[in-house]
């Protein structure tokens, strides 16, 4: 008698399910190296150093991030010179947030913890199959409307 405890087939056969299993282990693997606000100052400076400067508003938009969240991962990512908040020029209601030279450091610090967990999570697969599945994955998710963070 087989003593391994395994889900049932039909749902091991699932994609949807499979990638459940997979973000949720790839949660568990990243919470040890990056907490959840250095995963949320990660996405927040990746778009800064990849869009150049935005505003508040882009910023939740493009990350699927509320208003209120924004400003608290930008005032915590001010507070430690990360970034830089000055008003618009062209209208002044609304704050253009800039990345500084700590806060692209600070990115490339969180990139090296990213990369870890991804070569931890993807062991099992050769380079080719990494790139693959990436592939295969972006192709999945430019077929859909993009969802909420």
């Amino acid at each position: 008698m087989d003593h391994t405890v395994r889900p049932p087939a039909r749902l091991r056969a699932l994609v949807s399910w499979q990638t459940s299993k997979v973000s949720t282990l790839g949660a568990r693997l990243t919470a040890p190296r990056m907490p959840l606000g250095a995963r949320a100052d990660f996405a927040v400076l990746a778009a800064l150093e990849e869009y150049g400067p935005l505003s508040q508003a882009e910023i939740g938009r493009r990350l699927g991030l509320d208003r209120n969240d924004v400003n608290g991962i930008l005032n915590r990512l001010e507070g430690n010179e990360q970034v830089e908040r000055q008003a618009d020029p062209a209208d002044r209601r609304r704050n253009i947030v800039t990345l500084t030279d700590t806060g692209r450091a600070h990115l490339d610090d969180l990139q090296q913890h990213a990369d870890a967990v991804q070569d931890e999570l993807l062991a099992g697969l050769d380079p080719a199959e990494r790139r693959q599945l990436q592939t295969l994955l972006g192709k999945l998710l430019s077929n859909h409307q993009p969802q909420s963070a």
